[in-house]
C-alpha cells in the first residue's frame, strides 16, 4: 500500500535537516494530493517562493504554465498537479546573486518516498539537470541540452525540460527545436493527464 501523501507532506513541511546550513529560516514548499496525475520536479524554491510559500509564483512559473498550456488555476489544482522539487527549501544565493543548487540532503530523504506516495502520476516534468540526473539515472545524457533533445526516449512517463527561468531565454533561442517539437507534445500529454482526472 502506498504511503499517504498527506502524511508525507506534513513530514516534509516539518523537516529542519538543512536549517544549520542556511542563513535563513527553512520553509519547505510542497504541493499535491495522492490523486495527482502530473508531477513537477524542479530545482528548489527561489527568493519569491521563500517569501510566498507557493511554488512558481514568479516569471519562471508564468513561462512553465505557458509551456504546459494551463491556466494558473489549473496549475495550482493539487488534485491534479503535485510539485515536489529536488530541494524543498530555498538554498540561498551564490556570490553572483543566482540561486544555489538544492541542498544534497533533501533528495535522498524525500524523492523516492514522494514517488511511491503519488501512485496516480502518469506524467512527470523533470525541470533542470538536478531532477533529470536523479530520476533518469543512466538515461540522462551528459548535458541538459542532450537530455532534453532525447525527449522522445522518456515518453510517456517523463518530459525533460530546461529551467523556465528568463535567464534561459538565450538557450531557447539557440535551440528552436524545443519550442517547435517538445512543447506541442508536452501540451498534448498535459491535456491527456488532466482530462483523465474527470
Amino acid at each position: 500500500m502506498a504511503e499517504s501523501f498527506d502524511q508525507l507532506k506534513r513530514e516534509i513541511r516539518a523537516c529542519r535537516v538543512c536549517q544549520p546550513h542556511l542563513g535563513h529560516p527553512v520553509r519547505p514548499v510542497v504541493r499535491g494530493e495522492a490523486s495527482a496525475r502530473i508531477r513537477i520536479i524542479g530545482q528548489a524554491p527561489g527568493t519569491r517562493v521563500q517569501a510566498s510559500g507557493k511554488p512558481f509564483t514568479d516569471p519562471s512559473g508564468d513561462r512553465l504554465r505557458d509551456w504546459m498550456g494551463v491556466s494558473e488555476d489549473a496549475f495550482y489544482d493539487e488534485r491534479a498537479i503535485a510539485i515536489t522539487p529536488m530541494g524543498f527549501c530555498f538554498p540561498g544565493l551564490d556570490a553572483k546573486g543566482g540561486d544555489k543548487p538544492p541542498r544534497r540532503e533533501c533528495a535522498p530523504l524525500w524523492q523516492d518516498r514522494a514517488s511511491r506516495a503519488l501512485p496516480n502520476v502518469g506524467l512527470t516534468l523533470l525541470v533542470g539537470a538536478h531532477a533529470q540526473r536523479w530520476h533518469l539515472g543512466t538515461q540522462a545524457a551528459k548535458t541538459l541540452t542532450e537530455t532534453v533533445k532525447q525527449w522522445r526516449l522518456h515518453l510517456p512517463d517523463y518530459v525533460a525540460l530546461p529551467h523556465p527561468s528568463w535567464r534561459n531565454t538565450g538557450w531557447l533561442k539557440r535551440n528552436p527545436w524545443f519550442e517547435q517539437e517538445v512543447l506541442p507534445e508536452l501540451k498534448a500529454r498535459v491535456r491527456e493527464m488532466l482530462n483523465s482526472l474527470n
